[in-house]
């Protein structure tokens, strides 16, 4: 009894851990830090996600009229050239609008703020890339994000099994799966669905690491329960199952996701004003 709690303290550590670095590292995380301007340290918080239909706000607390800015912004992956949008100084903020995009679309942008003659640029020599997104109902979103905790969680706790007596690894295993086809397969194209209008993009239709090491994992569990039958240490199975799925599971989380090509777009519009010309 006191190994079976050591091991689930054990597995939720990790999976806590694992969540934490995942959503961190991740290309949609926030970008945060400080610039220096007329002897004011202003903190600032740049989005790289935007679920909804509507502009994206862009909001830096300053405290000074005086100071005064503007936000560059283009398409990402395109010959366009950089838009200037000033900011609007509101009640101690300065606020702007990222103009919304088709689901999916990005844009990459940066901000500058002026005082008199003194101009600060951040990010320094470099850009945020934005990518938007259609609202997914919490209905969806919610179970999704609970499954794949829970199959992360039930995974890692499978695996540990190595070190017990393994004879809970069969009933492990079930609900593991089980957690993962739910998570991964059912709410998760569904979520894919509302935010950008696939159900699927990873192998055969695409490349998004995101299903497809959803794919990688249930695979290797599905591995792992037939070879039980198969080997004298099944638990050995189960330790590898649950280490690959911790491996795909590092990887940041929406890396090579969805994206809008632009280019192709713009080729695809062009040809229907012809038509329509025509």
């Amino acid at each position: 009894m006191k190994r079976g709690f050591l091991l689930w303290a054990l597995a939720l550590l990790i999976t806590i851990s694992t969540a934490i670095y995942q959503r961190v590292t991740g290309p949609t995380y926030p970008i945060k830090g400080n610039v220096k301007l007329n002897d004011q340290n202003i903190p600032y918080k740049l989005a790289r996600s935007h679920g909804g239909l509507e502009d994206h706000e862009i909001k830096i607390k300053v405290n000074d009229s005086a100071i005064a800015g503007n936000v560059y912004f283009k398409r990402y992956k395109t010959a366009d050239k950089w838009t200037k949008l000033p900011l609007q100084y509101e009640k101690g903020e300065l606020i702007a609008y990222l103009p919304y995009q088709p689901p999916a679309g990005k844009l990459e942008y940066f901000i500058e703020l002026i005082h008199k003659s003194e101009i600060k640029r951040f990010p320094l020599d470099n850009s945020i890339v934005i990518r938007f997104k259609g609202d997914v109902p919490l209905t969806i979103l919610i179970p999704h994000i609970l499954a794949m905790f829970l199959s992360m969680l039930l995974s890692t706790r499978t695996g540990l099994e190595y070190f017990n007596n393994g004879k809970n690894l069969k009933k492990l295993t079930y609900w593991t799966i089980g957690t993962l086809v739910i998570g991964g397969f059912i709410f998760g194209p569904l979520t894919q669905e509302y935010a950008f209008g696939e159900l699927w993009t990873g192998i055969p239709y695409g490349h998004d690491l995101t299903d497809n090491k959803t794919l990688i994992a249930f695979i290797g569990w599905i591995i792992a329960l037939y070879m039980y039958s198969k080997s004298k240490v099944p638990k050995n199975w189960a330790l590898f199952a649950s280490i690959l799925l911790l491996i795909v599971y590092l990887i940041p989380h929406s890396v090579l996701g969805s994206e809008l090509n632009y280019n192709e777009l713009d080729k695809k519009n062009i040809k229907n004003e012809k038509l329509i010309k025509n």
